[in-house]
C-alpha cells in the first residue's frame, strides 16, 4: 500500500516529459518558420511485440509534433545487404533527418555494421561509433534518449548528481556506459563519482549502501532491496520486465529492476514503473529529431 509520503517523493516522469515536450513545441514553431518539418525513419525488422509497441508510441509521439515519418517493415529474414540498402535509401532522403533502426535485430544480422551504416548526423538513437566517441570525450554528438532522459529526470527534479556518490547497476553500450561517461564528466548533470557494477561485481551492496544515487538499469526483477541502501538515496529504475500476472488482460505486467515496496519507505525520492523513466525515452528521442533538423536548444 502507498502513503500520502510515499507518493510526495516518487519522480513523475510523465510530468517531466511533458515540460521537455512544451520546449520541442517550441522549436518546432521555430524550424517551421524556416520551413522545415523534421522527418524520422523507423526500420522495424520482424513482428516482435515489444519492438511493435515501442515503435506504435514512438511513430504517435512524432504525429502528435506534426514530425513526419516514414516507416519501412522488412521481414525477419532480411538479410545484412539488404537491411544496408534500406538505410542507405534513409541516409540520402533529405527529407528525413533522423533514422531509427529499432533493437533487437534478428541474429543473422551484425547489428554493430548494420547501426554503423547510418549517417552520424542522421543517428537519433545515438549508437554510431561517431556519436559514442564524441559522447564519450564529452564532444557532442547524439546522447542516446535513456541516458539523456535520466540525467533530465535528475536535473528536473532537484537531484543534481554533482559531488554525489552514484552507482549504475549495468552496464549496457545503451544506458549504462554511456551514462558512465555523461555523469562522470565536467558538465551540467554531471560531476558525479560513479561507480559501475555488473554482473561480476561480487558485493553489490558494498557499493549500493554508499550511494547517493543509484541508477538500477540491468534488466533483472529486485536486483535491489531496502537492505541494500541508505536513507535518503535517490533511485532511478530503469527496468522494464514483464511478469506474469493473471489478473492482467494482458497476462503480464510492468515491473522495474527495483524491489519498490521494500525502498520506497527509505528513499528520499524514486521513479515508478511504468511512468518513470519510459517517458523520458521516447520524448528525448523526438528531441535528437529536431536536433538533427537544425533545432536548437540552447
Amino acid at each position: 500500500m502507498q502513503s500520502d509520503d510515499d507518493s510526495m517523493k516518487i519522480i513523475n516522469g510523465k510530468e517531466i516529459a511533458k515540460e521537455i515536450r512544451s520546449e520541442i513545441e517550441n522549436e518546432l514553431v521555430n524550424l517551421k518558420n524556416r520551413n522545415i518539418t523534421p522527418g524520422l525513419a523507423v526500420i522495424l525488422v520482424g513482428d516482435d511485440p515489444a519492438s511493435n509497441t515501442y515503435v506504435r508510441m514512438k511513430q504517435k509521439m512524432c504525429e502528435e509534433l506534426g514530425i513526419k515519418t516514414k516507416d519501412s517493415r522488412p521481414g525477419s529474414d532480411i538479410s545484412q545487404e539488404e537491411l544496408h540498402l534500406l538505410i542507405e535509401q534513409f541516409n540520402s532522403d533529405d527529407e528525413i533527418h533522423g533514422i531509427l533502426v529499432q533493437l533487437p535485430l534478428p541474429d543473422q544480422i551484425d547489428e554493430k555494421l548494420a547501426l554503423s551504416k547510418v549517417l552520424p548526423e542522421k543517428d537519433v538513437d545515438g549508437f554510431h561509433p561517431v556519436n559514442v566517441g564524441k559522447v564519450t570525450l564529452g564532444e557532442g554528438g547524439f546522447i542516446p534518449a535513456t541516458p539523456a532522459g535520466i540525467i533530465e529526470i535528475l536535473m528536473r527534479s532537484g537531484n543534481d548528481p554533482a559531488g554525489k556518490n552514484l552507482v549504475i547497476i549495468g552496464r549496457s553500450r545503451i544506458v549504462g556506459r554511456p551514462l558512465l561517461n555523461l555523469l562522470t564528466q565536467k558538465r551540467k548533470g554531471g560531476n558525479a563519482t560513479v561507480t559501475l557494477c555488473h554482473t561480476a561485481t561480487e558485493d553489490l551492496s558494498f557499493h549500493t549502501l554508499n550511494a547517493d544515487i543509484i541508477i538500477a538499469a540491468a534488466g533483472s526483477v529486485n536486483i535491489l532491496d531496502a537492505s541494500m541502501i541508505k536513507e535518503g538515496v535517490v533511485i532511478i529504475d530503469v527496468g522494464a520486465n514483464r511478469v506474469e500476472d493473471p489478473t492482467k488482460k494482458s497476462g503480464y505486467r510492468l515491473v522495474g529492476d527495483v524491489d519498490f515496496d521494500s525502498v520506497v519507505d527509505k528513499a528520499s525520492a524514486i521513479t515508478p514503473v511504468p511512468g518513470g523513466v519510459g517517458p523520458l525515452t521516447i520524448i528525448m528521442l523526438m528531441k535528437n529529431c529536431v536536433i538533427a533538423a537544425g533545432g536548437s536548444f540552447n
